[in-house]
């Protein structure tokens, strides 16, 4: 019988394009939804882990998938709003404040890069405060 491959941690660049394409999904949701745009923009930002088994639609293009630290199953719904939440909070602030409102966001995406590339297990602080890890899936 052959064992599992052992998984491993996603590439930065994977995560980088990956987190970028669900960008772009709020974004066109935000465009093409003219009255509730906004709030399904956000709705998305924070379930989008919780989709398709763990990956998002931007992780399951690129191979990617957000499991539990220690027992490896997907990511559910309720840890998605917990490790997407700093992303949230910039998301609401760019529609409340939407030229002071870029900071925030930018601020989250550089300190949650360098968290990531700092960190072994290749965590950011929304995966520490849900317990979650993004692995490469083959």
């Amino acid at each position: 019988m052959n064992a599992p491959a052992p998984l491993s941690k996603a590439n930065m660049l994977n995560r980088v394009i990956a987190k970028s394409i669900d960008f772009i999904i709020a974004g066109a949701l935000l465009e093409v939804l003219p009255k509730i745009g906004y709030f399904a923009g956000l709705a998305y930002i924070l379930i989008c882990d919780g989709l398709f088994e763990g990956r998002s639609v931007g992780k399951r293009i690129i191979g990617l998938r957000v499991v539990f630290q220690e027992t490896m199953q997907a990511c559910t719904f309720r840890e998605s709003v917990i490790r997407n939440f700093p992303f949230a909070v910039g998301y609401i602030l760019m529609g409340i404040i939407p030229l002071i409102g870029f900071i925030f966001p930018a601020a989250v995406l550089i300190l949650e890069s360098l968290l990531i590339v700092g960190s072994e297990k290749g965590t950011r602080f929304g995966d520490e405060i849900a317990k979650t890890l993004v692995i490469e899936e083959k």
